[in-house]
């Protein structure tokens, strides 16, 4: 009998299911030939040296952009396949001299039966222009995040797609990404770095020369050191490494990460250091042969 139910149970379901997807299709049709939901907002406040931006929950890409201005500027496009469905996945804005933030609504789909129906599944594209003094956190976001040149610490997590920072000159974080990621560095402030739980490559980009420690674990992949400076370098075991750049400092945290990290330098490339490769220290440079000697006085 309980079998039964729940055979039942299952077929009433897909039968859902199979419902949503047909109506799915079907205002897909409609949208493409009457037009789909879409509403614009924009935004704009004159904010303070060393604000804080913070972009979160947003089902769809964000895009931060950096310009030599003293102004944000915000930029929110909602696309779904009906305008009935912008009733759902709204974005708040909240603009202040101290700050902005721009928080997307957890209400997206409008609820299960809702979506059963074929509704919701409603798209936010973010797009800000920003000083580049700010602290800049993205979290929450399904889909890529592309940041500029920031001129202070940038915080970006739980993120589902690619991550892209032009330019940090302070603490960066990136955790929960489910991507690649790419970070450019100017500078490296005294807390250092931290990339956790990434689930896919790393590259770190150095614009010039830094001391800092690098600690690597529960590492899943290659770490290359292409940079001119490494001083240390020593493979613990199979997932965890420690290098040294210059005299050392800031720490730069690696842990669980699944994919190779890569650190490249802007500065006259050396020779790449991989530390996949070998347990142990690396080996000193090969000591140059002994002169010959003199022939015997006569």
């Amino acid at each position: 009998m309980k079998c039964r139910i729940f055979f039942a149970l299952l077929l009433v379901v897909a039968a859902l299911l199979v419902g949503r997807h047909m109506r799915g299709a079907e205002r897909a049709v409609s949208a493409v030939a009457v037009g789909s939901g879409r509403d614009e907002t924009r935004q704009a406040q004159k904010l303070e040296a060393g604000a804080r931006v913070e972009v979160r929950g947003i089902n769809g890409a964000v895009e931060v952009r950096t310009a030599e201005t003293d102004t944000a500027e915000v930029r929110v496009v909602r696309t779904a396949a009906s305008a009935d469905d912008l009733a759902y996945g709204k974005v708040r804005i909240e603009m202040s001299p101290s700050g902005v933030v721009v928080q997307g609504e957890r209400n997206g789909g409008g609820g299960f039966w809702h979506w059963i129906q074929g509704g919701g599944g409603v798209q936010q594209q973010v797009t800000l222009v920003v000083p580049r003094r700010v602290s800049l956190l993205a979290e929450g976001v399904n889909g890529n995040v592309e940041v500029g040149e920031v001129d202070g610490p940038v915080t970006v997590a739980s993120v589902n797609g690619r991550v892209g920072v032009a330019q940090t000159a302070g603490r960066f974080e990136v955790r929960r990404v489910n991507g690649n990621v790419r970070v450019g560095v100017a500078r490296l402030g005294a807390d250092g770095a931290e990339l956790t739980r990434v689930n896919g490559n790393v590259e770190i980009r150095l614009r010039e020369l830094v001391d800092a420690d690098i600690e690597a674990r529960r590492h899943n992949g290659s770490l290359t050191l292409d940079v001119p400076n490494v001083t240390i370098r020593r493979r613990e075991d199979r997932k965890e490494s420690r290098a040294r750049l210059g005299a050392g400092g800031a720490l730069i945290q690696i842990a669980r990460v699944n994919g190779d990290v890569r650190f490249g330098s802007d500065v006259p490339p050396a020779a790449p250091l991989s530390v996949g490769a070998v347990p142990g220290r690396e080996a000193l440079p090969p000591v140059p042969p002994a002169p010959p000697a003199a022939p015997p006085a006569p």
